[in-house]
């Protein structure tokens, strides 16, 4: 969807002009034409490129590179009526990023996603929660300091002597045909929520929301200082913060949002643009998750930094190629992907992964349970980030679909334990929102809408069905759980949080990918990806 949004100095509020009127052009989901009718001479034309939560998916990243090509050597004039009568060479382009390009500690994944950013130039990245699950703070911070993209994060403090000292900034000055562009980033409040606790997070701390604008406000103000009045924000603070944030404070002018995965198509009053404390029009957009859509913001300013004109541009990713060279580039990385099974038939990802059971994750659980031989299995919705589609199976989709590379775990726990993480995962139902209900293998339950575990059965290893007292479960009977080290150690608050808890029976040095392509290679084949009904949501 495209509109174009005029925003015509009608009234003056603190000495900024505003307008209110937002003006509807054509509804297409590519960029191709939008008549523009406003000109002005003395406007400073614009066009931003931007991507978010791309969470690893390499894939993905393949067709971005070729879509930020096309950005590059295109005639905005004759893509956008948006520019009409402007010359290619007064528009600027940028190219920014609000983090979680990358996913997991898998190193060489991580590697992929640092330079993905460097060849699509792009100059800075907000930090994102997932860029932290590289465990590492020595690779974490080489990747960081080898890298032509900036990763911005002016509300997070690095401990004294560590390995991420200095590679996090607040803010970069961009100049573009003679104008200074400000751009700063912020990185989720919730971080420690969010990322399995690991030594690059030990180095650093993360200031609440409150604390944000605060710093925010102060960065942006040091900027104006310096006679900049056009200031971008990556944030990966979440769309509800960020819309805080923009009656908090005053300078901003766009704000690059991401961490909670929405497509914002056009711009709309109300819906993503805004008025600071003082006025002054902020727009706010997103560009969905793992690297589905990008966008493109055409915006005008004028010789004040304020938006006179915006048009939003949504882009799917999906019918792009990914150019070969690219994918070469990739495989010299990561390797050459081994093919270990193969699809006949499939069913689509839910339309929110988090709150509805999946196929491919069950899969994926299943594979957890069968290859470490245990009763039960139990993983987080959150982690699948993909699916298993038509033809061919390789390591690398396996990969892509649950892609975090955590230690895999044999536990010991008891029936209340088992049924209070499957009752906390319940609650995320009502809410459509994080951590996400549990997917279960050699398990079975029902929930309602309202969040409530209604029943709860083990099958057994010969097919045979248990009920479980949800209302009352035993702490003297226990089952052996295959799970991951994020779960066990209380990651997204399933179980309580403990580093070394005493129900781990065994470790192993591999994650759940590993298991899985293990497993495929042992199904009939070809597949067939479909629901069994294993958790029932009700009303």
């Amino acid at each position: 969807m495209i509109n174009t949004t005029y925003i015509k100095p009608a009234v003056q509020v603190d000495n900024y002009p505003l307008s209110r009127t937002v003006e509807k052009k054509v509804d297409v989901l590519e960029p191709k034409y939008t008549k523009s009718v406003y000109k002005d001479p003395g406007l400073i034309h614009t066009s931003w490129f931007y991507v978010n939560d791309i969470h690893g998916k390499m894939t993905k990243m393949e067709r971005i590179y070729k879509i930020s090509q096309d950005f590059d050597f295109m005639s905005p004039s004759k893509t956008w009526d948006f520019f009409t009568n402007t010359k290619d060479s007064d528009i600027s382009k940028f190219k920014v990023a609000s983090g979680d390009i990358s996913i997991g500690s898998n190193y060489p994944n991580n590697v992929v996603a640092s330079k993905f950013l460097d060849w699509c130039g792009f100059s800075a990245s907000a930090l994102g929660n997932h860029e932290m699950d590289i465990v590492e703070p020595n690779n974490l911070s080489g990747l960081l300091k080898d890298s032509k993209c900036k990763m911005l994060a002016l509300n997070v403090d690095v401990k004294k002597d560590s390995a991420l000292e200095g590679r996090f900034e607040k803010s970069i000055i961009v100049e573009k045909n003679g104008e200074k562009f400000g751009i700063l980033g912020i990185a989720p409040s919730d971080m420690f929520d969010r990322v399995k606790m690991n030594d690059s997070l030990q180095n650093i701390e993360v200031k609440n929301f409150k604390e944000t604008v605060k710093l925010v406000q102060q960065e942006v103000d040091k900027l104006r200082e310096q006679g900049i009045n056009k200031i971008i924000l990556l944030s990966h603070s979440g769309l509800n913060n960020d819309k805080k944030l923009v009656k908090q404070t005053e300078g901003i002018d766009l704000i690059f949002s991401a961490h909670t995965h929405e497509l914002i198509k056009d711009i709309e009053e109300g819906k993503n643009l805004f008025y600071s404390k003082t006025g002054e029009p902020v727009i706010l957009t997103e560009a969905g998750k793992n690297g589905e859509y990008v966008g493109i913001l055409n915006v005008d300013f004028d010789k004040n930094g304020i938006i006179q004109k915006a048009q939003n541009n949504i882009i799917s990713t999906a019918p792009y190629n990914r150019p070969l060279y690219v994918k070469d580039s990739v495989e010299k990385i990561i390797g050459k992907p081994e093919v270990v099974g193969h699809v006949k038939k499939t069913v689509p990802l839910p339309k929110n992964i988090l709150i509805e059971d999946n196929p491919h994750g069950n899969l994926i659980v299943d594979a957890m349970k069968n290859e470490l031989g245990t009763d039960i299995a139990l993983l987080n919705a959150g982690n699948i980030r993909g699916s298993f589609t038509l033809g061919d199976v390789d390591s690398r989709l396996v990969s892509d679909i649950t892609p975090f590379e955590d230690k895999m775990m044999i536990l010991n726990l008891t029936e209340k334990q088992i049924v209070d993480a499957i009752k906390f995962g319940c609650k995320s139902i009502p809410k459509n929102s994080k951590p996400g209900i549990l997917f279960v293998s050699g398990m079975k339950y029902t929930c309602n809408k309202q969040g409530e575990l209604l029943n709860l059965e083990f099958i057994d290893k010969d097919g045979k069905s248990h009920t479980i007292d949800v209302n009352n479960p035993r702490e003297d009977k226990k089952y052996t759980v295959a799970a991951d080290d994020f779960f066990a150690t209380g990651g997204d608050n399933y179980l309580p949080t403990n580093p070394n808890p005493d129900f781990i029976l065994q470790t192993f040095n591999m994650d759940k990918n590993k298991l899985a392509c293990d497993y495929i290679k042992k199904l009939p084949q070809p597949m067939e990806i479909e629901l069994d009904g294993r958790i029932q949501i009700v009303d």
